[in-house]
């Protein structure tokens, strides 16, 4: 990915931010060097569920606080292109896996599939409903898939420097034997979104490398903040008590909790499953998630954020020259 390039850049920042986010848990996981969703189980206390970028099978991933992988599901007869995304049901029991990846931007249609999480943790293979959708302005890159708790509809944001969406998929779903479902453009979106979440009180949260966007609705921002440093921030997840889950791509990838900012709407309060305690050894890290107590930690935040940005605008014009030879 184009983001690789911007590691050593966002790691320089880590020693600029004041303390705030605390670390859960840490993936240890050789499978989940690239994980790239982040869903908090609706049936099993103190796991979330990830997943690899890439393969040749679709598999999503549970992981405990301590950070180890108790269980792998195989969506059974499923080759992916690039799953990028993980999403929670309505149902408090069900998964949303997103293959919505396209570096090349030449898909003619992108998937999502769903699961059920099992009573039991133990890895098999599962059966998956398949979905297919289409942009009605021609392919897109994206790697956030979000579904809305109170209609179910999904959403889909895009992922480029210019004219990134808000795509919204019809209210009935048909399965990718009948046909394809025809996404609706509804809001525009900030560069570079690289996964999204909505909250147990109805707002969303798109997230960047570096900042989280937080909205009440389609195309109306309330607040931004920053999320702490991280190699290649690439997930977001609601932990329900008015904090995020951000995790990362990279070896012994860390998951943070950060807090969200008092916003415009009051957030109904629940029981996060995936942060009740925190591992051993762990405790409170860089990284603040908005508000800096003083002008210095902002402003090297973001001469940090800055140079982040720099270094990825020159690896993809690296990577057009590469091609056009």
């Amino acid at each position: 990915m184009t983001a690789a390039s911007a590691s050593a850049a966002i790691l320089l920042s880590t020693s600029l931010a004041a303390s705030g986010p605390t670390v859960v848990l840490r993936m240890h996981d050789p499978a989940l060097v690239e994980s790239s969703g982040l869903a908090v189980s609706g049936r099993h206390p103190g796991v979330v569920w990830t997943h690899p970028d890439g393969g040749t099978v679709a598999q999503v991933m549970a992981v405990d606080r301590r950070g180890d992988t108790v269980a792998t599901l195989t969506l059974d007869g499923i080759d992916p292109y690039d799953p990028e995304a993980l999403a929670p049901g309505t149902d408090g029991r069900s998964l949303w896996l997103g293959d919505v990846g396209d570096n090349s931007v030449q898909r003619p249609d992108v998937s999502a599939f769903l699961v059920t999480e099992p009573r039991r943790l133990a890895d098999r293979t599962v059966r998956a409903q398949w979905f297919r959708f289409s942009y009605p302005d021609g392919p897109h890159d994206a790697e956030a898939l979000l579904v809305d708790p109170d209609t179910g509809r999904l959403m889909i944001a895009t992922k480029s420097f210019g004219d990134a969406g808000l795509y919204q998929a019809p209210s009935m779903l048909v399965t990718q034997e009948d046909e394809v479902n025809r996404l609706e453009r509804i809001a525009d979106v900030p560069p570079l979104v690289t996964d999204g979440a909505f909250l147990s009180d109805g707002r969303f949260v798109l997230r960047t490398y570096t900042d989280a966007h937080v909205y009440d609705r389609p195309g109306h921002e309330i607040d931004s903040f920053a999320l702490p440093p991280q190699p290649q921030g690439e997930s977001v997840a609601d932990d329900g008590d008015d904090a995020l889950l951000v995790g990362s791509e990279g070896r012994n990838s860390a998951v943070y909790r950060v807090a969200i900012p008092a916003g415009e709407a009051d957030t109904a309060s629940a029981t996060g499953a995936a942060t009740t305690g925190e591992p051993a050894g762990q405790g409170e890290v860089s990284g603040r998630p908005g508000g800096a107590d003083s002008d210095g930690w902002r402003t090297a935040y973001l001469v940090a954020r800055a140079v982040a940005i720099v270094v990825i605008l020159g690896g993809i014009i690296a990577v057009l020259r590469r091609r056009r030879r």
